[in-house]
Protein backbone atom coordinates (compact mmCIF):
# COMPACT_ATOMS: atom_id res chain seq x y z
CA UNK A 1 0.00 0.00 0.00
CA UNK A 2 1.18 3.86 -0.95
CA UNK A 3 0.44 5.30 2.49
CA UNK A 4 1.14 8.68 0.33
CA UNK A 5 -2.06 8.29 -1.20
CA UNK A 6 -4.27 8.76 1.83
CA UNK A 7 -2.33 12.11 2.75
CA UNK A 8 -2.05 13.91 -1.41
CA UNK A 9 -3.58 16.92 0.23
CA UNK A 10 -1.46 17.33 3.54
CA UNK A 11 -1.89 20.56 4.36
CA UNK A 12 1.37 21.16 6.28
CA UNK A 13 3.69 18.64 5.62
CA UNK A 14 7.13 18.56 7.80
CA UNK A 15 10.03 19.46 5.44
CA UNK A 16 13.77 18.44 6.04
CA UNK A 17 17.07 18.50 4.01
CA UNK A 18 19.33 16.30 2.84
CA UNK A 19 21.37 14.90 5.71
CA UNK A 20 19.35 15.77 8.47
CA UNK A 21 18.16 13.47 10.99
CA UNK A 22 14.27 12.98 11.22
CA UNK A 23 14.36 10.51 14.18
CA UNK A 24 17.05 10.13 16.50
CA UNK A 25 17.23 5.94 18.20
CA UNK A 26 16.99 6.22 21.60
CA UNK A 27 15.12 9.75 21.75
CA UNK A 28 11.54 9.97 22.60
CA UNK A 29 9.44 9.92 20.01
CA UNK A 30 5.00 9.89 19.42
CA UNK A 31 4.51 10.61 16.13
CA UNK A 32 4.45 8.57 12.88
CA UNK A 33 5.50 10.29 9.69
CA UNK A 34 4.20 9.06 6.24
CA UNK A 35 6.75 9.86 3.03
CA UNK A 36 5.56 12.19 0.60
CA UNK A 37 8.62 13.30 -1.60
CA UNK A 38 12.30 12.41 -1.48
CA UNK A 39 14.03 9.57 0.43
CA UNK A 40 15.27 8.40 3.64
CA UNK A 41 17.09 5.83 5.56
CA UNK A 42 16.41 3.85 8.06
CA UNK A 43 19.48 3.18 10.23
CA UNK A 44 20.35 0.59 13.34
CA UNK A 45 23.70 1.93 14.34
CA UNK A 46 25.86 3.11 11.46
CA UNK A 47 24.34 0.27 9.53
CA UNK A 48 21.35 1.54 6.93
CA UNK A 49 18.90 -1.22 7.08
CA UNK A 50 16.37 0.35 4.91
CA UNK A 51 15.75 3.35 1.97
CA UNK A 52 12.35 4.62 2.21
CA UNK A 53 10.59 6.10 -0.14
CA UNK A 54 7.54 7.83 -0.94
CA UNK A 55 4.61 6.24 0.04
CA UNK A 56 6.53 4.74 3.21
CA UNK A 57 5.51 5.59 6.52
CA UNK A 58 7.63 4.80 9.70
CA UNK A 59 7.69 5.59 13.61
CA UNK A 60 4.77 3.66 13.51
CA UNK A 61 5.86 2.14 17.05
CA UNK A 62 5.35 5.05 18.97
CA UNK A 63 2.16 4.98 18.52
CA UNK A 64 2.01 1.38 19.51
CA UNK A 65 3.49 1.64 23.42
CA UNK A 66 7.06 2.13 21.89
CA UNK A 67 7.93 5.59 23.04
CA UNK A 68 11.21 5.74 22.17
CA UNK A 69 12.84 5.27 18.99
CA UNK A 70 14.50 2.13 18.09
CA UNK A 71 15.96 3.36 15.06
CA UNK A 72 17.63 6.58 13.68
CA UNK A 73 15.84 7.95 10.29
CA UNK A 74 17.70 10.29 8.39
CA UNK A 75 17.27 12.14 4.84
CA UNK A 76 18.68 11.07 2.55
CA UNK A 77 17.58 13.23 0.27
CA UNK A 78 15.28 16.50 0.65
CA UNK A 79 12.17 15.17 1.96
CA UNK A 80 8.81 15.97 2.74
CA UNK A 81 6.39 14.27 5.70
CA UNK A 82 2.87 14.18 6.86
CA UNK A 83 2.66 14.04 10.07
CA UNK A 84 0.46 11.45 12.11
CA UNK A 85 -0.12 12.20 15.81
CA UNK A 86 -2.31 9.38 18.06
CA UNK A 87 -5.60 11.16 17.38
CA UNK A 88 -5.01 10.94 13.27
CA UNK A 89 -3.87 7.98 13.81
CA UNK A 90 -7.27 6.31 15.57
CA UNK A 91 -8.98 8.46 13.40
CA UNK A 92 -7.51 6.76 10.03
CA UNK A 93 -8.22 2.70 11.88
CA UNK A 94 -11.39 3.76 12.06
CA UNK A 95 -12.43 5.66 9.12
CA UNK A 96 -9.44 3.28 6.43
CA UNK A 97 -9.65 -0.51 7.98
CA UNK A 98 -7.40 -1.55 5.12
CA UNK A 99 -4.95 1.01 6.88
CA UNK A 100 -4.66 -0.93 9.67
CA UNK A 101 -4.17 -4.22 7.78
CA UNK A 102 -1.43 -2.74 5.56
CA UNK A 103 0.16 -1.03 8.72
CA UNK A 104 0.13 -4.92 10.49
CA UNK A 105 1.67 -6.55 7.15
CA UNK A 106 4.60 -3.98 7.45
CA UNK A 107 5.16 -4.22 10.93
CA UNK A 108 5.44 -8.27 10.05
CA UNK A 109 7.89 -7.79 7.21
CA UNK A 110 10.27 -5.04 9.21
CA UNK A 111 10.37 -7.73 12.03
CA UNK A 112 11.08 -10.54 9.73
CA UNK A 113 14.12 -8.29 7.76
CA UNK A 114 15.13 -7.69 11.63
CA UNK A 115 15.31 -11.07 12.26
CA UNK A 116 17.39 -12.03 9.30
CA UNK A 117 19.65 -8.95 9.98
CA UNK A 118 20.60 -10.80 13.56
CA UNK A 119 20.65 -14.23 12.22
Amino acid sequence: MNFANLFHNEPNPRCYLAGETVIQAGEPHKEMLVLLDGEAEVLVGDRVVETEKPGSLFGEMALLGTREARATVRARTDISVAVVDERRFLFLVQQHPTFAIELMRLMADRLENMNRLIE
